[in-house]
């Protein structure tokens, strides 16, 4: 009959036998003393020629620190290390990864206990591939959909089967959005972000529909820096994208409130409709795109709905671009120049009063292109800043040069206009005063013109204006009458000189409106210390009333188109009778 002490034992031996984990007893140079089944099991493939008597030979090829690690343990019994992970050589029998817990039990022995860690292994690697995948999907900013993701789901609509509901994308971008990113920084744009997409998020909704139909969905993504998609799936009808354009153009132009700074941003909305002509997720958000910039172009705050002549305009554009930006590279940019007169008492003319420079493009197989051809584009692509700072260069040098030439009889101001994005950019200034040093020009002898809208803007614009007229150069305010300034507000302005706009002079002898319009502005500039000039002058009848109203200097074809630099010293010396 047995006691209790051996059938403990025998017990005891039962379990480490049929444990489902490898058991091992080594001494404290890895010598092993006893281990279980499932130990020689997992351990047998490793050791050479079936030699299991230590325990850190068999892993010293998988883990060579196992003796120093177990050397080094101070203590007198304790977890020396635990689910250490051993990775297996590739192509061995049986477990690929092992976990391994070592215990010190007394000043002689360890006890080791080993897992088959591979399945583990692989769930943990599969739940990181897919935490990596869905982190791939996501825009980190807005914890929207991503690019990725949208035109996933957007493939997804256009393979399925064409339903009785309709489908349709839209692309948003925000209006002058680079303005709120040079005006208050890169991390105020940021927050304008997130913002603008959590009301995204609340805006879009999935919608009830009758029982027994399919509900409508609305999703957002962020598709580019400051550009969203919607997906529309499931619309009842046609025109309900468009609804819900105008839903959102409501929602998303409320003011932003960031920081210190109230911010109101507008939107242009490109709407597609899907059909089952369309395969390719990339082709659709593409003409959702061109859809928004003709939004855009229509002033912003809008939405437009694709058309296939979109797209053809779209594909001009970019060819004009492309040639474009190799035009600026191979100097194809030239200037022009239209005089602009002193008006004198008795109908006279100062012809060396000055003259403006205008670009023109030489483009290598349309010849002669005009500044309406291309200046928009320009505008869109981030080109204008460039072809600014190159007209300024080449006219400054032309000027230069009839100085040389023809001494007094040389035109006294060389006006330039100045873009918006020029007084945007950084060292404007520094710029505009190595030209003029370049050339040996006076500040005072180059007037830059700016449009209304521009000289209305922001702190940031008026320090750019203020540190011009710090160099001693003029400032222009151009197109006066068509923008945003007004006679009462003229003295806000830093400008020195005020154009008044052609449409005003066009109707200057037909109506007594436009000419009290015309006496009142000049009445206003002279009062506060500036010049004036009319723009568009073309007959003799508009030169008189402009001349009898008092404006300083006159512009337009009456006194000359625009001509080629080498054509300025003849028209200066060519008699007042030529002007018909």
């Amino acid at each position: 009959m047995q006691s209790e002490t051996d059938t403990a034992y025998e017990t005891l031996i039962q379990f480490l036998y049929r444990a489902p984990v490898a058991l091992i007893q080594i001494q404290h140079n890895g010598e092993i003393e006893m281990l279980n089944p499932m130990a020689s099991q997992l351990l047998m493939p490793l050791a050479p020629e079936g030699d299991l008597l230590n325990l850190f030979e068999v892993l010293q090829p998988y883990a060579p620190d196992l003796a120093q690690l177990c050397a080094g343990f101070q203590g007198a019994h304790g977890v020396v290390c635990e689910g250490r992970r051993i990775v297996l050589a590739a192509g061995s029998k049986g477990p690929s990864v092992l976990s391994l817990n070592l215990l010190k039990v007394d000043g002689q022995r360890l006890m080791a206990v080993l897992l088959d860690a591979t399945h583990e292994v692989m769930r943990e690697q599969r739940t990181l591939a897919n935490r990596l995948a869905s982190a791939a999907r996501v825009d980190l900013l807005t914890q929207l959909p991503n690019r990725g993701r949208a035109l996933e789901l957007l493939q997804d609509m256009l393979q399925r089967p064409v339903p009785h509901d309709h489908c349709a994308v839209m692309f948003l971008n925000l209006d002058r959005f680079k303005q709120i990113n040079d005006t208050f920084g890169n991390d105020v744009g940021d927050q304008v972000m997130v913002l603008v997409a959590e009301r995204l998020r609340s805006a879009v909704r999935a919608n009830s529909r009758p029982p027994g139909q399919p509900h409508s969905t609305e999703i957002a993504a962020r598709v580019g820096g400051d550009e969203f998609a919607v997906l529309l799936d499931g619309l009842p009808q046609r025109d309900t994208a468009e609804r819900i354009a105008l839903r959102l153009l409501d929602h998303l132009s409320r003011p932003y409130q960031v920081g210190a700074h109230e911010l109101s941003c507008t939107f242009s909305i490109g709407i597609v409709a899907l059909d089952a002509e369309t395969q390719q997720a990339d082709d659709v958000l593409g003409d959702a795109a061109i859809a928004m910039r003709a939004a855009k172009a229509g002033g912003g705050n809008q939405f437009a709905v694709f058309a296939r002549e979109m797209r053809e305009q779209a594909i001009w554009r970019g060819g004009m671009e492309a040639d474009l930006r190799s035009g600026i590279e191979r100097g194809e940019l030239f200037t022009v120049y239209q005089p602009v007169v002193g008006l004198l008492p008795g109908g006279g003319i100062d012809r060396s009063a000055g003259v403006e420079a205008l670009v023109r493009w030489n483009h290598p197989l349309r010849g002669v292109v005009g500044p309406v051809e291309f200046i928009g584009v320009a505008e869109d692509c981030g080109l204008i800043g460039a072809i600014g700072e190159q007209v300024l260069a080449m006219a400054c040098a032309d000027f230069a040069g009839w100085q040389k030439q023809l001494g007094e009889r040389a035109p006294r101001l060389l006006a330039v206009n100045l873009s918006r994005a020029q007084l945007n950019q950084d060292g404007l200034c520094q710029r505009v005063g190595a030209i003029l040093a370049a050339n040996g020009m006076a500040p005072e002898q180059l007037q830059l013109e700016i449009t209304e809208s521009l000289a209305a803007q922001g702190t940031d614009i008026q320090s750019q204006l203020l540190g011009l007229k710090g160099l001693g150069v003029k400032l222009a305010l151009d197109d006066f009458g068509t923008g945003y300034s007004s006679l009462s507000s003229l003295h806000l302005l830093p400008v020195d000189t005020v154009k008044i706009d052609r449409s005003f002079i066009t109707l200057a002898a037909t109506s007594k409106h436009h000419e009290v319009l015309i006496e009142a502005t000049v009445k206003v500039a002279r009062s506060l210390g500036m010049n004036t000039v009319a723009e568009g002058i073309e007959t003799q009848q508009q030169a008189a009333v402009v001349a009898e109203q008092g404006c300083d200097k006159g512009q337009g074809y009456l006194y000359s188109r625009p001509i080629s630099s080498a054509a300025i010293e003849e028209w200066l010396s060519a008699s007042d009778q030529a002007i018909v």
